[in-house]
């Protein structure tokens, strides 16, 4: 698997373990393409996606916020992993631009056949994402718009929230198939402000 600079250090392995947000990009961030998103060009930003992040991150105590995208176009040789993260990067100025963060992307370029650890549904993105910066699994989330996404999440021992943007809606039938039952909000945005108003109850909480 490969990851992208960060706009921040990881902490010390000995630090306290933290929540953290756990996201996907395509179909969360930026609109899905039936073609998949080979250029800065195709790169379309989800409504509220930049607002939301902007909210989130904002949010008091900061959670660390980590980027977890499966790229099989580069396994079946249609782009390179160059330019996977030339447009991670984009993606991650456009987002700063906005007055939010990403703080570290990871990718899976791998063929859906090729049987590694990070293309999800296995967990392996998240499970590296933890060991990086210090996340508490248990407490932290996962944001999709597959189902691929909640049973990372849940392999993971991360609670999993499904948005209806990308994928989404058309994925009720393939949760209903495998027995899951996600949290399902509208989209990004939706998805920060319950994260947000559950902090604001826990923060408030005698």
């Amino acid at each position: 698997m490969a990851s992208s600079p960060t706009a921040a250090r990881p902490p010390e392995p000995s630090t306290l373990r933290r929540p953290a947000v756990f996201l996907d990009r395509d179909g969360v961030i930026i609109e899905n393409r039936a073609d998949y998103v080979r250029s800065l060009a195709d790169v379309a930003f989800v409504p509220g996606a930049l607002a939301a992040l902007a909210r989130l991150n904002h949010a008091r105590p900061a959670w660390p916020i980590l980027m977890a995208t499966n790229q099989s176009p580069v396994g079946r040789g249609l782009l390179s992993l160059e330019s996977v993260q030339v447009i991670n990067r984009f993606v991650l100025e456009r987002v700063q631009a906005a007055g939010g963060r990403i703080d570290q992307v990871y990718v899976c370029p791998h063929h859906p056949e090729a049987g590694c650890a990070c293309r999800k549904p296995a967990p392996g993105m998240l499970l590296q994402g933890a060991a990086e910066w210090g996340v508490d699994l248990s407490a932290s989330v996962f944001i999709g718009d597959a189902a691929s996404d909640i049973q990372a999440g849940l392999a993971a021992g991360v609670r999993p929230i499904l948005v209806r943007t990308g994928l989404g809606a058309a994925q009720t039938a393939e949760l209903a198939r495998l027995g899951l039952t996600p949290q399902i909000v509208p989209d990004l945005a939706a998805a920060v402000s319950l994260l947000l108003d559950e902090a604001a109850v826990h923060t408030n909480a005698p």
